[in-house]
């Protein structure tokens, strides 16, 4: 017999409560919580378990490995963000804000697909048939094996997938799809969620690799549950601005390959191109002879990339209330940057204006750069224009110590690759014996003091 159930959920973060609460306890959202209708059938089947026996139970050894067929996209940085490819069965989620290229990559990764000879199901609850074929006229993404349904109702889809036996799905996007089982409203956490486990499920049994397209809120995560990312298989991220021609794709989560992998990509008037040597498109544009320029070297997933980092300082007109503003770098991590420098250089930067960004759009968190955004900062406070030969790697601590980071052979052999004559690096490197001695000058320093004195003095 069915039962009817009525919980409140919060939209922001998924909690549930059987009356509406103004403020959520978990999240501390206010007027967050909406109603929703679920109806079960209640059957032996979900009750518990416990007491039963395991149905199968078997030494690991003994467990039959499984081999991982991947479909190629045919656009090289996607797989490779992917880890090579499609994994048969994987359900993978992409995120990003609206407009930043997700439905164009996956149009023209599906365009591919289709004209290999697989046959692909593109369904959209976002748009008409005519306008995806409207912008894969634009992305040459045509094929008859490209076929494209707007349709909303996952059981709706899921006998379109029984009937057609597609060899790619894709769902563009997740927060329009619901399910009979609910009665809330497309978009609702419990329809999220309960569309993804559905989908999950279904894909597995028949080892459909799945792209599950998701739209983030305003604090970029996937807007819905937080429990959608720990479902799906892969996820990965679209970074950048809109206003930039330049796009970031990383994996945050990859059962099937390493994470973070990060792909590049330009946008032009027919879509999505792979850039093949970020490093060289992030310096083009560098400054000669500016003070606050400097380069780092950081390591996404197996890529080494360098970056330049720059830094304004300028006295503030707010009395008491300098701004201190960060792009593409972690603002907490740069505001103890900055106190350290205080501290124990004796700089006087309570009163000044500090901006930092990282040209390009990229988003880099890694301790790697710690050392160039501090020389970045020194440099515009003094107005000294650091060498535009040398790359700094290495991270910080709270004394003013220069720490080092894993994987300096690889970053100095990138920088000798695009033509610099100079890395300073940790001093606790040198223990390291496959650093590269020739074609590059190695400068090792133990702390602050000693990079500076050998920058400004």
């Amino acid at each position: 017999m069915a039962k009817t159930t009525t919980i409140f959920v919060c939209q922001e973060c998924g909690y549930q409560t059987p009356k509406w609460m103004g403020k959520c306890p978990e999240c501390l959202a206010w007027s967050s919580f909406a109603e929703e209708t679920s109806s079960r059938q209640q059957s032996t089947s979900h009750k518990s378990k416990l007491n039963s026996e395991p149905s199968v139970l078997i030494p690991i050894t003994d467990v039959q490995s499984i081999v991982e067929n991947r479909l190629t996209t045919g656009i090289k940085e996607f797989d490779r963000v992917l880890g090579g490819g499609m994994v048969e069965g994987s359900l993978i989620l992409i995120g990003g804000e609206p407009g930043i290229g997700k439905s164009t990559l996956t149009l023209q990764s599906m365009g591919h697909l289709a004209r290999s000879g697989k046959t692909v199901l593109y369904v959209s609850g976002e748009e008409s048939g005519s306008q995806i074929k409207l912008r894969a006229e634009r992305l040459n993404a045509l094929s008859e094996n490209l076929l494209v349904c707007s349709e909303i109702c996952l059981e709706d889809i899921i006998q379109w997938i029984q009937k057609i036996e597609p060899n790619v799905l894709v769902l563009d996007s997740v927060q329009t799809f619901y399910t009979t089982d609910l009665q809330s409203a497309p978009g609702s956490i419990g329809q999220v969620r309960e569309v993804a486990f559905k989908i999950f499920q279904f894909i597995k049994q028949r080892g459909l690799p799945t792209l599950l397209i998701g739209h983030i809120n305003k604090d970029g995560a996937i807007a819905g549950p937080k429990s959608l990312e720990h479902i799906v298989d892969t996820v990965v991220y679209f970074e950048g601005e809109q206003g930039h021609a330049y796009r970031a794709l990383r994996a945050t989560k990859n059962r099937f390959g390493p994470t973070p992998e990060i792909g590049v990509f330009q946008m032009e008037s027919n879509g999505l191109m792979p850039v093949e040597n970020p490093s060289e498109w992030f310096l083009s544009e560098r400054p000669e002879n500016s003070s606050g320029s400097v380069v780092a070297a950081t390591l996404e997933g197996s890529r080494t990339l360098l970056v330049e980092v720059q830094a304004l300082v300028s006295t503030s007109s707010s009395i008491g209330m300098p701004r201190r503003m960060a792009t593409g770098f972690d603002h907490n991590r740069m505001s103890l940057l900055i106190a350290i420098i205080e501290k124990r250089m004796e700089f006087q930067l309570q009163g000044e204006d500090i901006f930092l960004n990282l040209a390009g759009g990229i988003k880099i968190t890694e301790p790697a750069l710690d050392l160039a955004i501090v020389a970045a900062i020194a440099g515009s406070f003094r107005d000294k224009v650091i060498d535009p030969l040398a790359v700094l790697i290495g991270e910080v601590g709270l004394t003013g110590e220069v720490r080092s980071v894993m994987q300096l052979d690889a970053r100095i052999l990138e920088a000798k690759r695009l033509g610099f004559k100079k890395c300073i690096i940790p001093y606790s490197a040198k223990k390291i014996k496959k650093l590269p001695d020739k074609g590059i000058d190695l400068l090792f320093v133990k702390s602050l003091a000693e990079l500076f004195e050998h920058l400004f003095e």
